[in-house]
């Protein structure tokens, strides 16, 4: 008499995890493909972006446009801003991995940045108006933080074929391609390790807004792009 009041609920919990199984490997496909959830965890990139922001990254935006200078990238550090080996244990990296992936931690190897020069750009600190300038000539920063100089710390850098020197939007705030001079690599970050650009604030729920692709960052000097392909 009980064989009929079971079987249903087994057959109930299967069907329930199949459709959790489905739903996860649905869910990998699209962001390993298209969207992406990712965690702001510090105030580098504010006024855009706050610490606590989700934000929705896509992955194919820059498959069909150039990456310009004063784009926002999402990318692996790396190799560059990180350690390549900066594992913690199997059981620490395991849950700081589902962390990630669910959109409620920070990655100790994945950075949002903007890009501020492109390869073959000179990027100098500072001119005499304490503006940055990119082959001679000075950038409009509209994005800078609200009383944040441009830099503080002077740098003259020519960015070599395949990378991006990039910086955040808080500089007082941020350890970016400034951090790394000297360094392997100089802070310059692969083009190949960019993984795509901020779209939209998820969370929490009084900032959910588009986050809009910007103008290139201008400057008096002829407009330049680049692919990520390095063309």
């Amino acid at each position: 008499m009980d064989q009929p009041e079971r079987q249903p609920r087994k057959l109930g919990w299967r069907f329930a995890l199949l459709a959790v199984a489905l739903a996860m490997l649905i869910s990998g496909f699209v962001r390993a493909l298209w969207l992406d959830v990712y965690y702001i965890p510090s105030a580098s990139m504010e006024p855009l972006l706050g610490a606590g922001d989700r934000i929705l990254v896509s992955r194919t935006d820059f498959q069909s446009e150039p990456i310009r200078r004063g784009d926002v990238v999402v990318f692996d550090g790396r190799g560059s801003f990180a350690p390549l080996n900066s594992g913690n244990g199997p059981i620490q990296d395991a849950v700081a991995a589902a962390g990630n992936w669910l959109g409620i931690t920070g990655s100790d190897t994945t950075y949002i940045k903007r890009v501020i020069g492109l390869p073959g750009d000179q990027v100098v600190c500072c001119d005499d108006q304490q503006r940055l300038t990119v082959n001679g000539q000075a950038l409009e920063e509209p994005y800078l933080y609200e009383g944040d100089a441009a830099s503080k710390q002077k740098f003259n850098v020519i960015v070599p074929a395949g990378r991006l020197w990039l910086l955040g939007d808080h500089r007082s705030m941020s350890a970016d391609s400034r951090s790394l001079l000297g360094a392997p690599g100089g802070g310059m970050v692969p083009l190949d390790r960019v993984i795509g650009r901020p779209v939209q604030i998820i969370w929490p729920l009084d900032r959910i807004a588009a986050v809009p692709r910007p103008a290139e960052v201008s400057t008096t000097a002829v407009a330049s792009t680049i692919t990520k392909d390095g063309h």
